[in-house]
């Protein structure tokens, strides 16, 4: 059994979406995108009202998704499992991610190498917590290796972490100085075979610069 359309109306709170009237009363709501060929007086199989229904729930779905990417990138399994929150069905997330992929705007490649690249510039912790945080948003162990193979060993890694903290530590009880550093090295997934070592080196530095600083002010106070 067919059905007539007998009125198209912009949906008040959102202009991107048309009210659809059959017979004379409101049916469902469409996306002017899939509404595009729709026109007051065609007439709706019940298959056809099926596949528009379809159709606008996959739409939405994807314009949803579009959306948590404007906020930041994200992987494969993110989008996923927000659409699922959302109450997307399995294929209709099938559909989105196909999309998104053929927009190059969901890779997972790509996200893994970024987010190490931030890591290692901002927030540097060792390899392993990162392969960690990565699995947790489901990048698959090759794009993991692959990503790591481009970035410092865990020794640099460790040497500016250490660097960056202890700029706002006091370094007056050397025995302190070492067990909160120690302790924030751990947290940031370094290993006591990596974190000793360096340690050991930024004390020898600090103290380095200490008495360089003491030669300095005893030989500007012969003059």
């Amino acid at each position: 059994m067919e059905r007539q359309i007998t009125a198209i109306h912009v949906q008040k709170h959102d202009p991107d979406r048309l009210n659809i009237e059959l017979d004379g009363e409101f049916a469902f709501g469409l996306s002017r995108l899939v509404a595009a060929w729709l026109k007051v007086g065609d007439f709706l199989s019940e298959d056809r009202i099926t596949t528009l229904i379809e159709s606008d729930s996959s739409e939405v779905a994807y314009q949803k998704a579009t959306r948590l990417l404007d906020y930041r990138p994200r992987t494969e399994k993110e989008i996923r499992q927000r659409l699922i929150q959302k109450g997307f069905g399995t294929l209709e997330i099938d559909q989105v991610v196909i999309r998104l992929k053929r927009a190059n705007l969901v890779q997972d490649q790509q996200f893994a190498k970024m987010w190490i690249e931030n890591r290692n510039d901002y927030h540097p912790r060792s390899q392993r917590l990162m392969r960690y945080e990565l699995r947790i948003k489901g990048v698959s162990e090759q794009l993991i290796e692959s990503a790591l193979a481009d970035s410092a060993d865990d020794i640099e890694l460790a040497t500016r972490a250490a660097a960056h903290y202890a700029r706002k530590l006091n370094y007056q009880d050397r025995e302190v100085f070492r067990k909160k550093l120690s302790a924030y090295l751990a947290r940031r997934g370094f290993s006591y075979g990596t974190i000793t070592p360096v340690i050991r080196n930024l004390i020898r530095e600090l103290e380095q610069d200490q008495s360089n600083n003491l030669e300095n002010e005893d030989d500007n106070g012969k003059y």
